[in-house]
């Protein structure tokens, strides 16, 4: 027993967070393999499963739920005692997670993430990007970047950019066989890029022009949960995409695709990064806050 470490608890509650050996050993930069051996070896070690396991699904055992209740609020005494260590550092060092999904990630990656880690190389940053809104406390990361409107109340947010539009676009070449839609029903009578939300569910485009209002549930040959993917079948001519407005910006200045529909697509929330409030962030977290203060204007453009 007297072999038991961080690393062993930080296993349980990783594993008991994502309900998966596969999930969680991504999450702790290890192999499968190894994360159950150690387990395993916690388990023989307590003498009590922690873990029911079935080639589907993993899930607590009673004694496993009484175990992660206990060890849980200690644990995080000790990243907090490390945290206020850290923040009296000099030099930024150490890990920083951010939890956001693919399109805001490719905003910050080189005005802020890149120049981030020029400025501080001891730092080093893991940017997860999904579809799905996390919890990024239970989830273990020390920030997110989400539109405004989505950044939970109790949150410290920062606003970085200009407020997001949406855009809807064709290739010249799909407009040659096809008239520009005028007003959002007319989509109807058009081939489109159908998106696919996390959840699983098809995405019904918004509009807006002053107090009037259309939700359309656009038909068309393919659906794409990925806005790189559905770029590439826009530029191929395939049908009419409905795009966060940076991911096909210069497709749109270069005269690649041809946008539709702009006075019903008013801007939209903000990008905010956002942080819970705690009294000691590490010094690379503090660094990297005041960093995308800096860059928020160059965010976007």
């Amino acid at each position: 027993m007297d072999r038991l470490g961080l690393n062993d608890l930080q296993a349980v509650l990783a594993i008991a967070r994502k309900g998966s050996f596969r999930a969680a050993a991504l999450d702790l930069g290890m192999s499968t393999t190894a994360l159950s051996n150690a387990i395993g070896k916690l388990e023989r070690e307590l003498g009590i499963r922690l873990f029911n396991r079935t080639t589907r699904s993993v899930s607590l055992t009673g004694a496993g739920r009484i175990f992660v209740d206990q060890v849980a609020p200690p644990l995080q005494d000790i990243r907090d005692a490390i945290d206020v260590v850290r923040s009296q550092q000099a030099t930024p060092s150490g890990t920083i997670r951010i939890n956001t999904f693919a399109t805001a990630a490719r905003e910050i990656l080189s005005p802020l993430v890149l120049a981030f880690l020029h400025r501080y190389p001891e730092v080093h940053v893991d940017l997860v990007s999904e579809g799905c809104l996390v919890d990024i406390v239970a989830e273990g990361f020390d920030l997110g970047l989400r539109s405004a409107d989505l950044v939970p109340s109790d949150m410290i947010a920062v606003p970085l950019g200009p407020p997001q539009r949406h855009a809807v676009v064709a290739s010249t070449g799909y407009f040659e066989r096809h008239e520009r839609p005028r007003v959002p029903p007319d989509l109807l009578g058009h081939r489109c890029i159908r998106v696919r939300l996390p959840n699983g569910a098809l995405y019904r485009w918004q509009f807006r022009k002053g107090d009037q209002t259309a939700q359309i549930d656009v038909d068309g040959p393919i659906t794409l949960d990925e806005a790189s993917l559905a770029r590439t079948a826009a530029l191929e001519g395939i049908g009419l995409g409905f795009f966060i407005e940076s991911n096909v910006r210069e497709d749109i200045a270069a005269g690649r695709l041809i946008r539709v529909l702009e006075d019903w697509t008013p801007p939209l929330a903000p990008l905010c990064l956002y942080y819970p409030g705690r009294r000691n962030p590490p010094a690379a977290m503090k660094a990297f806050i005041r960093l995308a203060r800096e860059c928020s204007p160059k965010i976007g453009r």
